[in-house]
């Protein structure tokens, strides 16, 4: 009888062929099994270093819009110190002319007061005539009134002659009264001018310097906050570096894998920005009024009409270096005061930021309805085509222009925009 065509003795060599290849199946089974679950492992810890990175970041981005309450407030009692400081300075400089004003009228008064000692000196003189004239007179009866008379009403005198001594006398004495009193009241009026203005003037000018010490010590802070936040937006960059070499590995795992990959959590870098929404069509353009104010295009989203009406509403409003800081309502605006007020006009910034706060603000690059040009010295915006800006106004405050282009080249600023906007 043959034998089967698949029957072999165990030792054959088809028999030890067939068993390696069982134990290389079974060999490979176990790798893939092992390799996926290391796998499984390597795609796990990134997730969790993943979350950890993601935490870290949502929590720097707490501080840095911390941060910037705590600048903006600053800029907004920076601005109020150099206010009252200028009033100080204002009112010292009003001393001052009127200290100058008493120093001038005390000359003055010095020089009447020689005036009037030299009048003086003349009606003595005049008068010490008189009497020698009569002295020296040859009349006989002058000589005897002036040796032997005992009482001016001698009826031997010559009644006119004596009068007219009479009246020159009283004159020099009345003279020598006014004199003294016009001198005492001239120099205690001239003298408590003098002394009370110099103690205004002084008192002015330490409170000056207090405002001066106060603002010294806000700005101080304020640079002590804007060095703190910058390291933190480094931080910031780190991790959102960290966050993507992450993401990347997590995807290639779970493509070598042949796991679909999640959709992956992305965090915003920026600080207070809004939510994101579907983009807006690129932009119509609004009309600058005769008047200076400008008016929506029709097609434009209720938060830019919005957005505009605000600027409008503080467009007649003076510069004032930190306007708008610390409280959107001031009595003038500067450039990131003037650009956050119309933002929260349209809903988009429940605070204020400075210039260096609004470039990290939003999301990157220009938008269809609203871009922000901002950079840690300057900051403007361009609302539905039209710049709201306090350059190029030569101080008058913010105002709409047609021309888009800022006092500085479009690159020297971070451009962002509202998302959807």
């Amino acid at each position: 009888m043959q034998p089967h065509l698949f029957h072999t003795k165990a030792g054959s060599p088809a028999a030890r062929l067939a068993a390696a290849a069982g134990f290389l199946v079974a060999v490979c089974a176990l790798v893939l099994l092992i390799g996926g679950k290391q796998a499984d492992a390597s795609i796990a810890a990134k997730q969790d270093a993943l979350a950890g990175v993601q935490d870290k970041q949502a929590a720097v981005a707490d501080q840095i819009a911390a941060g910037n309450e705590q600048i903006n407030n600053l800029i907004g009692q920076v601005s109020e110190a150099r206010q009252r400081e200028e009033a100080a300075a204002a009112e010292l400089a009003t001393a001052e002319d009127e200290l100058a004003a008493a120093e001038k009228d005390l000359v003055d008064g010095r020089n009447h007061l020689q005036d009037v000692r030299e009048q003086l000196h003349s009606a003595v003189d005049e008068l010490e005539k008189i009497l020698v004239g009569v002295y020296k007179s040859d009349d006989p009866d002058m000589v005897k009134l002036l040796l032997e008379s005992t009482n001016w009403e001698d009826a031997s005198v010559d009644a006119a002659y004596l009068d007219r001594v009479h009246e020159y006398q009283a004159n020099t004495i009345q003279r020598v009264t006014d004199l003294r009193t016009e001198a005492a009241d001239t120099v205690d009026r001239l003298a408590d001018a003098k002394q009370r203005i110099e103690e205004q003037r002084d008192a002015i000018a330490q409170r000056q310097q207090q405002l001066a010490d106060v603002r010294a010590s806000l700005e101080s802070q304020e640079a002590e906050l804007a060095a703190a936040r910058a390291d933190r937006r480094q931080t910031l960059a780190s991790l959102t570096g960290r966050e993507d070499s992450l993401q990347s590995g997590i995807a290639k795992a779970q493509r070598r894998a042949a796991i679909p990959p999640p959709i992956p959590e992305t965090s915003d870098p920026s600080v207070a920005a809004p939510s994101a929404s579907v983009p807006a069509p690129s932009g119509s353009t609004a009309s600058l009024n005769s008047d200076g104010s400008a008016t929506a295009p029709a097609d434009a989203p209720p938060q830019v009409v919005s957005a505009i009406a605000a600027a409008n509403a503080i467009r007649d409003m003076p510069y004032v270096w930190g306007g708008g800081h610390g409280s959107f309502e001031s009595s003038g605006y500067d450039c990131s005061g003037a650009v956050s007020y119309a933002l929260h006009g349209g809903g988009f910034l429940d605070t204020p930021l400075d210039s260096t706060g609004l470039s990290y603000w939003g999301e990157a690059g220009a938008g269809s309805w609203i871009t922000v040009y901002a950079n840690s010295g300057h900051t403007y915006v361009v609302i539905a085509g039209l710049r709201w800006d306090t350059s190029g106004t030569g101080g008058s405050g913010p105002s709409w222009s047609t021309s888009l282009d800022g006092y500085l080249d479009p690159s020297a600023y971070t451009v962002r925009h509202p998302a959807g906007f």
